[in-house]
């Protein structure tokens, strides 16, 4: 019987592996957006979605860069779809006078429906929001060391209403909202003038 117990453990750790997918941007053409991502913006200005080479990437050669001005710039894979699962990505914070923000966004609908968790550089905290309508409103936040210049790792758990949020394999905070309760898409995000890289990408179902 406990022989029974640990293989079906096994094939379940093994099938929630399996589940999971990374994306590293590495076979990619650079100076363009990446193909199968909507690279757009929540709000008004230019968001600026390319990869591109860096020789600091966690996983060489290319990164995913967002260099433009907007008022949420926001790159969606669009063969996603989650209600429960996990997303999680490294970034690095390089520039920016009013922000240097890298987030990830969870159950998106569109560019202007989806829950976001992003770290701040300038302010040193973690926070994460809920955006309906093009409008985004703070739920809850904390203080953390977020470095500029360095690589992150940022990640949310989600689960039926409960968020779990880490950063740098540290949780940061936790929350519960029902306001989008079906499935959606997965990505990236940041803010204003923040100049921030991506790398890593991975998602899975649970």
């Amino acid at each position: 019987m406990k022989t029974i117990a640990i293989s079906i453990l096994s094939t379940l750790m093994l099938a929630s592996v399996a589940l999971a997918q990374t994306v590293n941007f590495d076979n990619l053409t650079t100076g363009a957006p990446p193909p199968g991502w909507t690279a757009t913006k929540t709000g008004t200005g230019t968001a600026k979605w390319t990869v591109e080479q860096d020789p600091t990437a966690p996983s060489a050669p290319n990164i995913l860069k967002q260099s433009g001005q907007a008022t949420y710039p926001v790159c969606i894979k669009d063969d996603t779809s989650l209600r429960d699962g996990f997303v999680e990505v490294r970034f690095k914070p390089v520039s920016g006078k009013e922000d240097q923000a890298g987030g990830v966004v969870w159950r998106a609908k569109d560019s202007n429906n989806y829950y976001i968790a992003r770290a701040n550089a300038l302010e040193d905290n973690v926070t994460i929001y809920d955006t309906l309508n093009g409008r985004r409103s703070e739920r809850k936040r904390t203080d953390m060391k977020v470095a500029s210049n360095e690589w992150h790792t940022l990640r949310v758990d989600f689960q039926g209403s409960h968020f779990t949020v880490t950063l740098d394999g540290k949780k940061a905070l936790e929350w519960d909202d029902v306001k989008i309760k079906e499935a959606g898409k997965v990505g990236v995000w940041t803010k204003a003038d923040s100049v921030t890289l991506f790398d890593d990408f991975t998602y899975g179902a649970k």
